[in-house]
C-alpha cells in the first residue's frame, strides 16, 4: 500500500464490526475502559443486528425479558415477559444513546476486507464507506446475520414472490395467496399462527418436527413495572431468579440427556392436548431427543398448523417446477408465494471469508475442517482479532446476553495487557492452546444431548462437529474468560524502524 493511500485511511485503535448486541456491549465497554478512539462499522443503516434485520410477523424472543438484556443497562419497562422484536430493537437504540455510542457509529459502511499487516502490527480495513487501520479489531457480526436458502432446482423459474424470514419486508400482503412456508424452526413456528388466518391456503414443509413447549408469556403488570423502577434492585433479583433456574438445567443438556424425559413428556402433552388429529399429530412428533434441537417455546403453533387451510409436508422442498413445488416424497404443491425459514450460515460464517491473516491465508481457510478458537474470542494465525458470540459460546436454554458480557471481560483484559506490554505491541493465539481448548470442547461434547440425541441441527458442522455451542454453564463461562492467560500468546512487536517511523508521523 502507498505512502498517500496510508494518508487517506482513519487509524483508531480499536474496530468494532457490527452493532447488534455484542459490537454495542463491546463499545459500552470500550468506553467504561476509558477507551474513545474506536468506531463501530455497521452495514446497514441503524443498530440492532439480528433485532433490525428480523421484522416478521410475530418475531420475538424466547428468553424472558429481564434476562435478554445488558446486566449494565437493566430496563425496568419490558412490557411483556417474553419481548418482542420491536421492544428490543427500541432497547437497543435505547442503549445507544444512554451510552453515547452514535459519535462512534459508521453507518452504511459494509466491511469488504481486513487485512493483517505485519510488518506495522495492525489491521487495514476496507468497508463501502471508506477505509480505516486499527491496533485490534473486534468481529461482533453475530452466527445469526446472513440468512442461508438452500440450492433449489427450478428455484429461479418460480413466478411469485421468493423470500427469506429475515428479509421480510413491512405491509408485504399474503391475503388470499397460497403460502409454502419452507422449514420448522423458531422463526417459522411464531410466523405460522400469524400469516395461517391470512393465506386462502398455508403448506408447510416439515423435514424434522421440532419439539414445542407451551410458551408461559404474559403481560408485565404496571405494578411490576412501577416496582421495578422504584426499587431497582428487584429487577436485578428477577435476573438472577431466571438465571439460576436455567443455570441448573444445564446438567440435563450436558452430561445426563436422560433427565430431560420429564421436559419431553410436558412437550408431548401440549402436542396432544392441541392437535386432534391422530396423523397430524403423529407427523409433528420428533423421532429424536428433546433438547438435541432447540426446544421452542409457542402456544399458537399447533393450534394454527391444526387449521382446515393448513397441509403438512413431512418432508423438504426437492424441485420447483414454476408453481408447482415437488417435495422429497414427491409430494407436489402449487404456491403464490415462497417464504424460507431455513436459518442462518452459522458454522461457515461469511465474515471469516473478508478477514486475512498473517499467513495472507482468510479466516475461511483456515476454519475449512471445522471453526477453532481459544475460549470463544481468539483464532490462531489472526493477532490482535477478536470474535464476539465465537466458536463454542452459543447455548441451548439461556441468554446469550450472558455470554456476550464474558466476552467483554475478556476484551477488556486483552487491551490491559496490551498496555502493559506497551509499545506497539500484538497477542497471537498459539496454535498449541487453541488445540488444546478446543480438544477438550469436543471431549466434553461427546456426552451432550446436540451430539447422542440422534438429530441433525445447525449447531454441527459439515463434519458433524458441534462449533457452536457451550458445554458448561455461562458461570464456569464467565470463569474462564476472566483473565487473558499470556503464556497461550506469542507477543509480537514492532521493528523499531516501525516504532520510530510512528512516532514521526505522530510528531
Amino acid at each position: 500500500m502507498s505512502r498517500r493511500e496510508q494518508e487517506h485511511q482513519q487509524h483508531v485503535r480499536v474496530a468494532v464490526v457490527g452493532s447488534g448486541f455484542g459490537g454495542l456491549g463491546a463499545a459500552v465497554r470500550l468506553r467504561r475502559e476509558g477507551i474513545t478512539d474506536f468506531v463501530v462499522l455497521e452495514r446497514a443503516g441503524s443498530v440492532g443486528g439480528t433485532w433490525r434485520d428480523n421484522s416478521y410477523p410475530g418475531c420475538a424472543c424466547d428468553v424472558p425479558s429481564h434476562l435478554y438484556s445488558f446486566s449494565f443497562a437493566p430496563n425496568p419497562d419490558w412490557p411483556r415477559t417474553f419481548s418482542g422484536q420491536r421492544h428490543i430493537r427500541a432497547y437497543l437504540e435505547h442503549v445507544t444513546d444512554v451510552f453515547g455510542l452514535r459519535p462512534h457509529l459508521r453507518l452504511g459502511h459494509d466491511v469488504r476486507k481486513m487485512t493483517w499487516d505485519k510488518d506495522q502490527l495492525r489491521w487495514t480495513i476496507e468497508t463501502s464507506g471508506g477505509d480505516y487501520t486499527a491496533d485490534v479489531v473486534v468481529s461482533a457480526t453475530g452466527p445469526l446475520s446472513d440468512p442461508k436458502i438452500p440450492e433449489i432446482p427450478g428455484l429461479d423459474s418460480f413466478p411469485g414472490e421468493v423470500f427469506h424470514t429475515a428479509r421480510w419486508e413491512s405491509g408485504r400482503e399474503l391475503r388470499g395467496k397460497r403460502v409454502a412456508m419452507i422449514g420448522t424452526g423458531a422463526s417459522a413456528i411464531q410466523i405460522v399462527p400469524r400469516i395461517q388466518p391470512e393465506a386462502a391456503r398455508l403448506t408447510l414443509f416439515q423435514r424434522t418436527p421440532p419439539w414445542v413447549l407451551s410458551k408461559m408469556d404474559r403481560r408485565i403488570t404496571g405494578a411490576e413495572r412501577w416496582l421495578h423502577r422504584r426499587l431497582p434492585f428487584t429487577t436485578s433479583v428477577r435476573r438472577g431468579a431466571l438465571w439460576a433456574l436455567r443455570e441448573l438445567q444445564v446438567s440435563a443438556f450436558t452430561r445426563s440427556p436422560g433427565r430431560l424425559a420429564p421436559v419431553e413428556a410436558m412437550a408431548r402433552a401440549n402436542l396432544a392436548k392441541s392437535v386432534k388429529d391422530p396423523a397430524l399429530r403423529a407427523a409433528l412428533t420428533p423421532s429424536y431427543r428433546i433438547g438435541c434441537k432447540r426446544i421452542l417455546l409457542s402456544s399458537d403453533y399447533y393450534p394454527a398448523v391444526a387449521r382446515p387451510n393448513v397441509d403438512v409436508v413431512t418432508s423438504g422442498l426437492a424441485e420447483v417446477r414454476g408453481s408447482t413445488l415437488i417435495a422429497a416424497d414427491g409430494t407436489e404443491t402449487e404456491a403464490d408465494v415462497i417464504v424460507f425459514g431455513t436459518g442462518f450460515r452459522v458454522t461457515d460464517l461469511p465474515i471469516a471469508e473478508r478477514v486475512v491473516g498473517a499467513d495472507g491465508i482468510t479466516l475461511a481457510e483456515s476454519w475449512k475442517d471445522g471453526m477453532r478458537s481459544l475460549r470463544g474470542a481468539t483464532a490462531a494465525g489472526f493477532p490482535n482479532w477478536m470474535t464476539i458470540i465465537g466458536p463454542n459460546t452459543g447455548l441451548g436454554n439461556s441468554s446469550m446476553i450472558l455470554m456476550i458480557e464474558s466476552q467483554l471481560n475478556y476484551l477488556a483484559d486483552y487491551l490491559r495487557q496490551l498496555n502493559t506490554l506497551g509499545g506497539r505491541t500484538a497477542l497471537a493465539a498459539r496454535p498449541a492452546a487453541v488445540e488444546a481448548w478446543n480438544r477438550g470442547i469436543q471431549e466434553r461434547m461427546r456426552r451432550t444431548v446436540w451430539n447422542t440425541g440422534g438429530c441433525a441441527s445447525w449447531y454441527l458442522d459439515a463434519s458433524g462437529r458441534n462449533t457452536t455451542l457451550w458445554p458448561g454453564t455461562t458461570a464456569e463461562f464467565r470463569r474462564v474468560t476472566r483473565r487473558v492467560d499470556l503464556a497461550e500468546y506469542e507477543v509480537l512487536r514492532a521493528p523499531a524502524a516501525v516504532t520510530a517511523t510512528s512516532v514521526e508521523e505522530a510528531v
